[in-house]
C-alpha cells in the first residue's frame, strides 16, 4: 500500500495541531480529512520523531 505521508510529517501535522491551528483548517491545508486526521491522533499521539524511527525499525525487523 502506499502511503501519502510519512510518519514523520504526520507527526508534524499533529504539532501543528497542538500548536494551535484549527484541525479543520490543518485537514484543508494539507488536503486530508478530518476522520483521517484524528485517527492519526489516536495512533502517533504523544509521539515524537525519534519514537516514530524506532517503531519502523522495529516493523522492518518483524517484516510486517
Amino acid at each position: 500500500m502506499k502511503r501519502r505521508f510519512t510518519e514523520e510529517q504526520i507527526i508534524g501535522f499533529l504539532r501543528e495541531a497542538d500548536a494551535g491551528l484549527p484541525i479543520k483548517e490543518l485537514c484543508r491545508k494539507h488536503g486530508i480529512s478530518s476522520a483521517t486526521f484524528y485517527k492519526w491522533r489516536s495512533k502517533f499521539g504523544g509521539m515524537n520523531a525519534s519514537l516514530v524511527s524506532r517503531l519502523k525499525e522495529l516493523r522492518d525487523e518483524n517484516g510486517t
